[in-house]
């Protein structure tokens, strides 16, 4: 009895030492990331851990930027190109991503200014102008820089990516991301900055008004109090965060940028594709664009969008032969329910599981014509300028449309095209574009080590390797399932307040002739 005591009191003063430890570099940490973390200590008797779960995204991106490669995901890079991997010491004397300190406001927006206003395309010397049909591949960039380098690393793989532009979009100006896009020496690349983010206007509109209505301030006080934007709450009767409002408003930016803007694009009638800082490549993604492009011409000319990604979360080859030919008789979309329900049926949803049928991997690969669908055909799509300038006729219904997702905004604008059907996509089974994204605005996981999902990828395109660049592809015909022809009444709201209307519209005015992006333009128009 005296030893259980003994030991209780021991582990109570290891906890209490371990939290007084932790308390001590809260105290003292330069920053406040941590400011709405909660420390859980486990006791197994054996071992005490110590976990730290947060809803705060900033601690979250912070946690997992801190990841470090693991040995595994290296071995699977080529040597040369660990150099985009390597996490140099900040602090480091003579590092180029060293900071030479914070810069304030003024400066960052000062910054992009001049980095919008430049143009800058970088390597052109080595890869040559951009033509009219370049593949440009414009990359949505936020603050996780341990995903963007695993996305560089894989567009570094790619055949023909000396052949592209890559336009890296960013919300947030960093010296180490921007240090490290700068670094990219294998194909032409630019940035450009989206001027109207949270972190240029922390405390004013597009950013956090101290007057904005609470998001679950009630409508009849809100009125009284007459905070701003009060009148119009979303369709739920929440007020505008900023948090969403802002990714909605980047896509519709860059895409604008893209088209509108760009001298280099002035003449551009080439291909556009979408990635994320969160999104993986396979070698062969550009051979397969250009197969899906022709394929396109010759059976489905009314196909306006090109899809590389699936959602697919489960890998798998199967060796029965029964199960196999089960498998070869269902549709692409009985595939996502099946491997929806199997995901359910054995509760993995805490583990990431990318489950690849072996017909979608093979000599001669499948490929499907089928109505466009936000939530299926989001991830690594592309189209030309014709089908941009049937967006932009009907930009008003994207920009007031009631929901903070763009690609539900643009859902809703294929839905009601005036004496035209929906978008056609046509889309490859066998992905080549991939989410590796497990943290971020949308995803709630305390683990966010990136290196487990990358690693699975990688294996999984090891894998599928001897079946990369089929020499012809065999398309099918869908109606699509009930999913993607249910008419959008309603939007997910977030996108109430008059205010993110009013600049979505805006963004679409500004001309190739007005290259600088000036700040005071949030005046004249709101």
């Amino acid at each position: 009895m005296p030893r259980v005591k003994y030991g209780s009191v021991v582990r109570g003063l290891v906890i209490l030492g371990l939290f007084c430890l932790w308390l001590q570099i809260m105290l003292s940490a330069s920053t406040n990331i941590y400011r709405d973390a909660e420390i859980k200590v486990y006791d197994n008797n054996e071992n005490l851990s110590i976990e730290v779960v947060s809803d705060n995204t900033e601690l979250k991106e912070e946690l997992m930027n801190a990841n470090e490669t693991s040995e595994q995901v290296l071995r699977l890079v080529p040597p040369e190109l660990h150099k985009y991997l390597t996490v140099h010491a900040k602090n480091a004397s003579g590092n180029i991503t060293e900071k030479s300190g914070v810069k304030n406001i003024t400066d960052i927006r000062r910054a992009i200014l001049k980095d919008n206003d430049a143009q800058t395309i970088y390597n052109e010397d080595l890869f040559g102008p951009v033509q009219n049909d370049t593949l440009i591949i414009a990359i949505q960039v936020h603050t996780r820089l341990t995903y963007l380098r695993h996305l560089i690393v894989s567009l570094a793989q790619a055949r023909d990516i000396d052949k592209t532009l890559l336009v890296f979009s960013h919300d947030y100006y960093d010296e180490e991301i921007n240090a490290l896009v700068k670094s990219i020496d294998f194909t032409k690349v630019m940035q450009i900055f989206y001027p109207y983010s949270i972190q240029t206007h922390p405390h004013e509109f597009p950013g956090m008004d101290p007057n904005d209505c609470p998001r679950d301030a009630k409508y009849d006080v809100a009125i009284q109090q007459r905070c701003n934007n009060a009148k119009h709450p979303d369709l739920h009767g929440h007020y505008r965060e900023a948090k969403y409002t802002q990714t909605k408003h980047h896509w519709w930016w860059k895409a604008n940028r893209i088209f509108n803007q760009l001298q280099c694009t002035s003449g551009h009638t080439g291909m556009v594709l979408f990635l994320e800082e969160d999104h993986y490549v396979a070698e062969d993604f550009i051979y397969m664009l250009n197969l899906l492009r022709t394929t396109a011409d010759k059976t489905c000319p009314y196909c306006e969008i090109l899809s590389l990604g699936t959602y697919l979360k489960t890998y798998q080859y199967h060796v029965n032969g029964d199960k196999r030919k089960k498998q070869l008789t269902l549709s692409y979309i009985q595939q996502v329910k099946a491997a929806n329900e199997e995901r359910r049926r054995r509760q993995e949803s805490q583990t990431w599981n990318f489950q690849v049928y072996p017909n979608l991997y093979s000599s001669i690969q499948k490929v499907e014509i089928t109505p466009w669908h936000s939530s299926m055909h989001n991830m690594g799509f592309a189209f030309n300028r014709t089908v941009w300038n049937t967006i932009m006729e009907l930009r008003d219904l994207f920009c007031n449309y009631d929901d903070y997702n763009w690609d539900y905004s643009l859902l809703r604008l294929s839905q009601n095209r005036p004496g035209k059907e929906k978008f056609r996509v046509i889309m490859c089974k066998g992905p080549r574009v991939f989410h590796i994204g497990e943290c971020g605005i949308h995803h709630k996981k305390s683990n966010c080590n990136a290196s487990t999902v990358i690693s699975k990828v990688q294996k999984l395109l090891r894998n599928a390797k001897p079946y990369m660049y089929p020499s012809k592809v065999t398309a099918t015909i869908s109606a699509g399932g009930a999913k993607s022809n249910k008419k959008l009444v309603k939007g997910n709201g977030g996108w109430g307040d008059l205010r993110d209307r009013e600049l979505c519209i805006h963004m679409t005015k500004i001309g190739r002739e007005r290259r600088a992006t000036n700040m005071s333009h949030l005046v004249d128009f709101l």
